[in-house]
């Protein structure tokens, strides 16, 4: 028997509730990469991810400031998130040759700072997108699986 606490629930119910989103951005990116392939520069993937999720009719915003709050005032440190879709998840995108540990912890703190709960981490300068995908929920330690 697992037991839970409040703040797992919350979690766990926040991941249900994201995956269709989840699978929508993601299948957008995927348009995107087989279109495009890799090689490009960020910024270029990052407009052609816009103009498909507008396509699909899927609220975004793209490079969304990210304050931080220090003694009571928001501070601009001129952190920004790429693209925030539906108020809700935060997507990161990268044109690198492999996705490191500190291109995780980027986004966790952009999460942490932004109040978002869920981020996916899309690298696009790989032969197959599903090798450049990483999802991360606020308040859970390891990666989920897509």
């Amino acid at each position: 028997m697992i037991i839970l606490t409040a703040e797992d629930a919350e979690v766990a119910e926040t991941v249900k509730n994201s995956n269709e989103l989840t699978e929508a951005i993601i299948g957008a990116a995927i348009e995107v990469h087989r279109a495009l392939g890799p090689g490009l520069l960020e910024s270029t993937y990052e407009m052609c991810l816009c103009r498909e999720l507008s396509i699909r009719g899927i609220p975004f915003a793209r490079q969304v400031p990210i304050p931080v709050e220090y003694k009571g005032v928001n501070l601009d440190c001129g952190y920004r998130a790429d693209i925030v879709v539906d108020e809700a998840i935060l997507v990161e995108i990268k044109a690198i040759d492999s996705l490191l540990s500190i291109h995780d912890a980027q986004l966790l703190s952009y999460l942490k700072l932004g109040g978002w709960k869920i981020g996916l981490l899309i690298n696009f300068n790989v032969e197959l997108l599903k090798h450049g995908l990483r999802r991360r929920v606020l308040g859970l330690n390891e990666e989920v699986t897509l």
